[in-house]
């Protein structure tokens, strides 16, 4: 029997991402592919350090544990390693008990391709032309920014933060601001369009598919006050009143909420993503992620603001 990838919210990961690979790229790229291959087979055995989307992906694959009747998520590596230098990876991948067995290996070529084969609702990846190429073929991909991160084992929840624009709706508001830099003709036409949701982003399905495990837990919590909530969704956007409303009504037509929404009207992100402390934040401006420290941050290359 085929196993079911497309009853699965997959999010697909390089192992840039999952584990820290400066050393290994240095290799690569000092002494070339010869080189780079033999320091795998040697170190095949000394496990990676953890990588910028580590605590997002063990978090996740935790969910499984959660709702074991449905197991519902899935995580696929996807990787330009050949087979045999990508066994470090999956030797890694053992070591640390993450519960991911499905993997492509290209060799040096790029996976973005094949992410609609493996149903994937994300792609994260420090190689930024992989995110960009599968950016501009439609595909929700991230490019994840270098970062000393921590994860804390004593911290079992999933606290996942989203910019709106250009990140899960499209970025035609924000072009708005972008072609005419006033601020007060962005405010008017959004006042204006208030009722009319914006269209989706590229993670729009990966927000949904989030969402979903809140109506999940409700149904935990309503059986069981006891029980602890494990995700948390944010919106952390540079929107203010009155642009506000058309955002609310946006999520409303999609039939979703969040948990904590923050307004910030050009207070700078950081302030607040320190707070919070996410496994992982999602933006489409690189300045926006700037001067930020030991919390997991992904660039989403879409839209205006990064042609």
């Amino acid at each position: 029997m085929a196993f079911p990838i497309e009853d699965k919210f997959v999010v697909a990961i390089a192992s840039s991402a999952l584990f820290d690979l400066s050393e290994s790229d240095r290799v690569y790229i000092e002494k070339g592919i010869k080189a780079y291959r033999e320091y795998q087979e040697q170190n095949i055995d000394n496990t990676l350090k953890k990588g910028v989307a580590f605590p997002f992906i063990r978090r996740f694959l935790s969910l499984n544990t959660i709702f074991s009747e449905q197991r519902p998520v899935e995580v696929v590596l996807l990787s330009r390693n050949s087979p045999e230098t990508g066994m470090r990876v999956f030797r890694s991948i053992r070591e640390y008990g993450l519960d991911i067995s499905r993997a492509g290996f290209f060799s040096g070529k790029s996976p973005y391709p094949y992410l609609p084969a493996f149903n994937a609702s994300l792609f994260l990846s420090a190689n930024s032309e992989d995110v960009d190429r599968a950016i501009v073929a439609g595909f929700p991909a991230g490019r994840v920014m270098a970062a000393r991160i921590e994860d804390d084992d004593n911290d079992p929840g999933l606290r996942i933060a989203f910019d709106f624009d250009g990140v899960i709706a499209d970025d035609s508001a924000e072009a708005v601001f972008k072609s005419t830099n006033d601020l007060k003709k962005f405010q008017d036409s959004e006042t204006r369009l208030s009722d009319i949701p914006i269209n989706p982003g590229p993670l729009q399905d990966l927000f949904k598919k989030i969402s979903l495990f809140q109506e999940m837990e409700n149904g935990r919590l309503e059986a069981d006050p006891s029980y602890q909530r494990m995700v948390t969704i944010s919106i952390v956007t540079a929107r203010n009143a009155p642009a506000h409303e058309r955002m609310i009504n946006t999520l409303k037509s999609w039939g979703v909420s969040v948990d904590e929404t923050f307004f910030l009207g050009g207070i700078e992100k950081k302030r607040i993503l320190e707070v919070m402390r996410p496994h992982i934040y999602f933006d489409d401006q690189a300045s926006h992620l700037e001067h930020i420290d030991n919390i997991p941050l992904v660039h989403i290359p879409f839209g205006v603001a990064n042609r």
